[in-house]
């Protein structure tokens, strides 16, 4: 029995080194497509929910930029992989676990995820900047950014998450009725005050690009994709940085060679490599 098992994982794993090489075939060409340099270009393995051992067989093949998404299934699985690996955490990011994250993954590279306000996705304010500003002090990023100077560590690279669908929570703040809780990361008005909160009050940070998740309907991937972009030119001009050498993480499995096309310098693959997600069961 125990026999068969190893065969089939085995089995798994090279069809995932196959799978690994496909989509970086893939993003090369995608790049090659609209006259872009597939070095700039970075797949990022999203591997949670699988287990150490088969991470390990996308590295043995060569590959060494992984995401994660759950801080303590981040933290337990980093210290049993190389230490050449280049972590990147994806997504939102509480910020009472941010030292968590650090002190547990001294290999992180890269946060895809700061957004505006403390614990909780950025609060929209189509009327009150200030509110927003003053939210700046509780974000997420000032708490990275004391993190890593407790920790001693180099500074940080982080994306700002957009929320470039305009979904929104339902639930009101009480402080200011008209404001909205954004679902996935901070309103495309407010990115270029977060952007520049983090390029000039988080010295331990470096304020590297933008992030996105979008929609799951991927038919409405171009307009995500395109207010992504259209926010790069916005931050670029504010902060005076150059597009060149700006990041954008947009994209996933099923759209990621349309993101490419867009701009992207970092596509966030999961499934397509390491095969449908295995979450746990949940009690009946």
């Amino acid at each position: 029995m125990w026999s068969r098992l190893a065969m089939a994982a085995r089995a798994v794993e090279s069809t995932a080194a196959a799978a690994l090489r496909s989509v970086i075939r893939r993003a090369h060409k995608a790049a090659e497509n609209v006259g872009r340099d597939p070095e700039r270009v970075r797949v990022v393995a999203v591997s949670k929910t699988k287990p150490v051992s088969l991470i390990r067989q996308i590295y043995d093949a060569g590959h060494r930029c992984f995401g994660e998404n759950y801080v303590q299934e981040f933290i337990d699985k980093a210290p049993q992989l190389p230490e050449d690996i280049e972590w990147h955490f994806v997504g939102h990011l509480q910020s009472n676990k941010a030292k968590t994250l650090l002190a547990g993954v001294p290999n992180l590279a890269m946060v895809h995820g700061v957004d505006g306000e403390k614990g909780r996705s950025a609060i929209l304010c189509s009327n009150d900047d200030r509110y927003v500003a003053s939210n700046m002090n509780n974000s997420v990023a000032n708490h990275l950014d004391r993190a890593v100077s407790s920790l001693g560590r180099h500074p940080l690279k982080v994306l700002v998450q957009v929320n470039t669908s305009g979904e929104a929570c339902e639930y009101i703040t009480t402080e200011l009725p008209s404001c909205k809780c954004a679902k996935s990361g901070i309103e495309p008005s407010s990115v270029v005050e977060l952007a520049r909160h983090v390029k000039m009050q988080c010295p331990n940070l470096v304020f590297s690009g933008l992030m996105t998740i979008g929609m799951p309907d991927y038919t409405s991937t171009p307009e995500n994709f395109r207010t992504l972009s259209n926010c790069r030119a916005d931050v670029c001009k504010a902060l005076g940085m150059s597009e060149d050498e700006f990041e954008l993480s947009m994209g996933m499995s099923g759209d990621f060679e349309q993101a490419i096309e867009m701009g992207s310098t970092n596509v966030r693959v999961g499934s397509t490599i390491f095969g449908p997600r295995e979450y746990p069961k949940k009690p009946t």
